[in-house]
């Protein structure tokens, strides 16, 4: 946990941008994989872990805005729980580290709620990604289910996205952390990427040093010799000769603080000419973004312009033809990379989108498109000093896609079918880092991770 005045005064700006009322914050309780006693292993709610620091599950937290005043709810362990899970600290023990001195049992929240809505207060919560939280906020509050959502407070989520947004210093250490421990995860499965070997041999080994370490993953992993698939968690392929391997993957700190890296390695120990001119465009594509990222570009221009240079790229290889930028407005650059550059990255991979990935990622001057492709888009607002954020560029070749736009003769002024359908079964290459955000321009977060083609070897 950080120092308890790091949790104080963020409550205490929270206090002073949401400026009246009751803010309630459901921590996260355990889920069942198959029964009650088996659950899965347990995460907080990322806010919750924010504002209140407290990661064990049972918890609920109020900040009453008014009269300046935090409380913790929440129940001592009796003595079957300690013969079962061991001693904890009292409520009013771990409280005290999170800078909190009023503490009440979990059943009295319903009670304070209701006492602060007689009064007319009104009850600021995040939108619950949790069934069972929908369904206490939902009780609690004497609302519909299915409205609880809806009802969410857009002021607490804007006050919390701007303040999750920019890092402190002691969380891009955490980060910093987290991409030590990926960074020798990365190295290890360079090592052993060569043919006959199974995807889920890699993975074990790289999930292995995780937990070895006291950590967890970050996200389920990504590793695939099909990387067109671009969330592929299938790992039951065997590496095969003159394939490509897409390995996206991260760890997450003691503290839940994330990385997330994604690396394309040729299994044969080489690249074939056509996958280094595919790998080439990808990597000056990544490499031009993050050269361009400085506080108060948006960043859907730096996609745009990395959508133009990938376009550039192809078009040298006579995939793509025509003007680049009319392609590109055009959207035929999607048929190749369908997904945006990237995300906010922090406590979460994809940081407070389970708050509402537009809140996020977009403002009142930047709204989302609906190309396709475009839309996909998770941050295009403009950057600050403090935020980090993923460069992810990729360029895949989707049969079913290729089909789809071919048989519609979609963008046929800048696609060439013909030759797109050589690159059939090539798959799919992809290139991330972390980068944070500084006053004057950007820094790649932690230790450089193989990416040139002469490293990959």
């Amino acid at each position: 946990m950080f120092d308890p005045q790091v949790y104080v005064q963020r409550r205490e700006r929270l206090r002073k941008q949401v400026g009246s009322g009751f803010l309630l914050f459901m921590g996260n309780e355990e889920s069942p994989m198959n029964y009650t006693d088996n659950p899965y292993p347990f995460r907080q709610d990322s806010s919750f872990l924010y504002f209140f620091g407290l990661d064990s599950p049972s918890l609920a937290a109020v900040i009453d805005v008014d009269e300046n005043r935090d409380f913790v709810f929440g129940d001592d362990i009796g003595v079957e729980g300690i013969i079962w899970m061991g001693y904890l600290p009292t409520m009013e023990e771990r409280a005290s580290l999170i800078g909190i001195e009023e503490t009440a049992p979990l059943v009295h929240l319903e009670k304070t709620l209701k006492e602060a809505i007689r009064k007319g207060k009104k009850i600021h919560y995040l939108p619950p990604y949790r069934s069972e939280n929908a369904q206490k906020i939902g009780d609690l509050l004497g609302i519909h289910p299915s409205r609880v959502k809806d009802d969410a407070s857009s002021e607490l989520i804007k006050a919390v996205v701007e303040q999750r947004s920019v890092k402190s210093p002691e969380e891009i250490e955490q980060m910093e952390i987290a991409q030590e421990l990926t960074y020798d995860m990365y190295m290890a499965a360079k090592e052993m990427v060569k043919p006959g070997i199974f995807e889920r041999e890699i993975v074990g080994k790289m999930e292995g040093m995780v937990l070895a370490s006291g950590c967890r993953m970050a996200f389920p992993t990504i590793l695939t010799i099909n990387g067109q698939v671009l969330h592929n968690h299938d790992h039951s392929n065997v590496l095969e000769e003159g394939r490509l391997l897409v390995i996206d993957s991260g760890a997450e700190s003691p503290m839940g603080y994330a990385s997330d890296i994604t690396r394309t390695f040729p299994v044969s120990g080489k690249f074939t000419q056509k996958q280094r001119e595919i790998y080439e465009i990808v990597l000056n594509a990544q490499e031009t973004a993050i050269k361009a990222i400085k506080p108060g570009i948006q960043y859907r221009d730096i996609h745009l312009k990395v959508a133009a240079a990938m376009a550039a790229g192809l078009r040298e290889l006579g995939l793509m033809k025509g003007d680049v930028d009319e392609a590109v407005k055009a959207g035929a650059h999607a048929l190749f990379f369908p997904h945006g550059l990237g995300h906010m990255i922090g406590l979460d991979t994809h940081d407070m989108e389970d708050i509402g990935e537009d809140f996020v990622g977009y403002d009142e001057s930047v709204k989302r498109s609906e190309q396709f492709g475009f839309a996909y888009l998770r941050l295009a607002r403009e950057l600050k000093p403090g935020f980090a954020i993923t460069v992810e560029p990729g360029l895949y070749f989707i049969p079913p896609l290729i089909d789809k736009w071919a048989a519609e003769m979609k963008c046929t002024d800048f696609v060439d079918y013909e030759k797109v359908d050589e690159y059939r079964d090539f798959g799919g290459i992809r290139i991330e880092d972390n980068v944070l955000v500084t006053d004057k321009g950007c820094r790649i977060l932690g230790k450089s991770i193989p990416k040139k083609v002469e490293d990959l070897r």
